[in-house]
């Protein structure tokens, strides 16, 4: 009678964990997570300024008092640069790899001097560029990626009509771009 117990209990259970796991894995297997969808916003490298209603790739803009940005990028060829300035009352970043664990996060508040810089690349790359680091990226955050690809969220604060286009403007001038040493 306990064994017939325990084979039951050990069938639920992994029922159990099989469902969990197809569930958690669904998004990868149907092309509709995260990186896929801001992948489909447009070409590598560039922030697409994301809208109040959903676009084709199915990303919105879901607070009204933030505007957001997305950016898809590959470091596999070289690092890419984050950059980003202009007078907002708050922005913050968050960097994913292409299966959206987030690598790394800031905002302006822990930032030199309020403004975006954030290089992204291979640990190969940025150990390279440690060695004889170029003047513009003196007082960048260096970001090792495990994975070449990934994507970027930039957001920024506007809680009153009058801080709209500063915030617009601040996240369609930010760079997401692969950067070539000098």
């Amino acid at each position: 009678m306990l064994r017939i117990f325990f084979a039951v209990l050990t069938g639920l259970f992994g029922a159990a964990l099989l469902h969990l796991v197809i569930i958690l894995s669904l998004p990868h297997f149907t092309g509709r997570d995260a990186a896929t969808r801001v992948e489909a916003e447009g070409d590598l490298n560039n922030f697409y300024l994301l809208g109040n209603q959903y676009d084709e790739a199915g990303l919105a803009n879901g607070d009204p008092f933030l505007r957001t940005a997305v950016c898809s990028f590959d470091v596999e060829d070289a690092p890419v640069h984050f950059t980003a300035k202009g007078n907002v009352p708050f922005w913050s970043i968050a960097i994913y790899d292409s299966a959206s664990n987030e690598v790394f996060s800031m905002n302006d508040r822990t930032s030199v001097g309020g403004a975006l810089d954030v290089l992204a690349g291979s640990p190969i790359q940025l150990t390279d560029l440690r060695k004889n680091l170029p003047q513009e990226l003196q007082q960048a955050i260096l970001v090792e990626m495990a994975r070449p690809d990934g994507y970027a969220v930039l957001r920024t604060l506007a809680p009153q009509a009058s801080f709209d286009e500063a915030a617009r403007n601040f996240l369609t001038e930010a760079g997401c771009e692969q950067f070539a040493a000098r």
